[in-house]
């Protein structure tokens, strides 16, 4: 599986690399924002998509809402990584469409459980 890290903090970003990493995943792409996202998305197949919400000139709501709307990657698997834990900022997420949500500070181990509960999700087996 190839998968793009979108988050502005490049500390982040090597977290969820790391944890990927030690799952087993070894095809990591990154970007620093929903803009830079939506380019690699246009030149790179990628099969999970994990993005933070709060991020410069493009966020992860509205990368979401791009994605959703492209039919050529509206079926990519989204799991939005994010601070924002108030119920309004979840329900606003899955109406976008993420596939699920994690509130930072996480365990690899609750990245891990999310990432195999969207995958379950979309007939793919676990990690």
């Amino acid at each position: 599986m190839k998968f793009l890290v979108v988050d502005d903090s490049p500390t982040m970003r090597r977290i969820v690399i790391n944890a990927l990493a030690s799952f087993g995943f070894k095809e990591v792409s990154e970007a620093a924002d929903g803009q830079e996202a939506l380019a690699k998305l246009a030149s790179e197949n990628f099969d999970f998509i994990i993005t933070d919400w709060n991020m410069p000139n493009m966020s992860g709501l509205e990368l979401t809402l791009a994605i959703r709307e492209d039919p050529s990657m509206k079926h990519l698997p989204i799991l939005m990584v994010t601070t924002r834990g108030l119920k309004q900022d979840i329900v606003e997420a899955l109406k976008a469409k993420v596939n699920n949500y994690v509130v930072k500070p996480f365990t690899p181990q609750v990245l891990r459980e999310k990432m195999d509960a969207v995958l379950k999700s979309i007939g793919k087996s676990g990690l």
